[in-house]
């Protein structure tokens, strides 16, 4: 094998090595980045779903107090507030979703589902936990899930919910007796749960993965033709030249050609050395001869 391809061989080598590493890393990265971006548009939908509340429980629902009185309005209820505002959003965007899933809720259509459930049990053993997110298989596709505990921390909720006797009759009209009731003061009753897919910006990510490794092709490719120029033009072909006239010289052709070199680099040195070898044997011969 000569050095060109033993040089190849090598460069090969060390680029399998660095392509398998800067693969797994780069693949690593770019879809943690994703995940971490669908989780920041969670956020945003979680802040926005307790902005919706906060604006519900202080500026509507005091404007509703006469009107509650004679007829309940599911509108002045914060949780109610926030899932209609979602609802409204997914005509445009199905695959998001907000659910304030709750383990005894007065609206049926808040009962936690069975993995839901399990995120509820889950904040009320941890109950110093403020936030938690998965990934779960949806008919959509791959979804992530954002959730924050539902702690009662304000007793005038417990008017509506403590016992059906203290609820308002206009609440029990709508709602019946039977479910929403029992609750008490920092009881964990439910959780906020916010679903976005995940399939936009991972395939997003796999696609720069994609380009990346490409380019990384292309670029290894280029240099491994640059340094295939470089070697031959700079050592290989020099050497090839010394070996050449080394040959001849070691045949008794000393009028083969001169080693003669203007470079300084370890090649020059060799060239030199080789050409103060051919002056001395030349020398020698001379004096035999004489």
């Amino acid at each position: 094998m000569n050095l060109v391809w033993k040089f190849n061989a090598a460069l090969l080598a060390i680029f399998i090595l660095g392509f398998a590493l800067a693969s797994y890393v780069s693949y690593q990265v770019l879809q943690g980045n994703a995940r971490e971006e669908v989780l920041q548009h969670a956020r945003i939908m979680m802040e926005a779903a307790s902005s919706s509340r906060t604006y519900t429980n202080t500026q509507v629902k005091p404007l509703l107090e006469t009107q509650l009185k004679y007829r309940f309005l599911p509108q002045s209820v914060p949780a109610f507030a926030a899932t209609e505002q979602f609802n409204d959003m997914r005509k445009k965007y199905p695959d998001y979703s907000y659910k304030e899933a709750t383990l005894n809720p007065t609206n049926p259509r808040d009962h936690a589902a069975d993995w839901e459930v399990d995120v509820v049990n889950m904040f009320r053993q941890q109950p110093t936990r403020l936030e938690t997110f998965g990934e779960r298989e949806t008919p959509e596709g791959r979804s992530m899930y954002l959730a924050r505990p539902i702690q009662i921390k304000d007793p005038a909720c417990l008017v509506c919910h403590s016992t059906p006797d203290a609820a308002p009759k206009t609440m029990i009209e709508s709602y019946g007796s039977a479910n929403g009731f029992g609750w008490k003061v920092n009881d964990i009753i439910g959780a906020q749960v916010v679903s976005v897919p995940t399939a936009v910006p991972l395939a997003r990510a796999n696609y720069v993965f994609k380009i990346f490794l490409v380019s990384l092709g292309a670029i290894f490719i280029f240099t491994i033709v640059m340094l295939n120029v470089m070697l031959y033009w700079f050592v290989i072909r020099r050497v090839k030249r010394l070996a050449r006239l080394a040959d001849e010289v070691s045949l008794g052709n000393l009028e083969a050609g001169d080693f003669r070199t203007q470079s300084h680099d370890e090649i020059g040195i060799l060239t030199e050395a080789l050409g103060r070898m051919k002056t001395s044997m030349v020398q020698a011969i001379k004096m035999l001869e004489g």
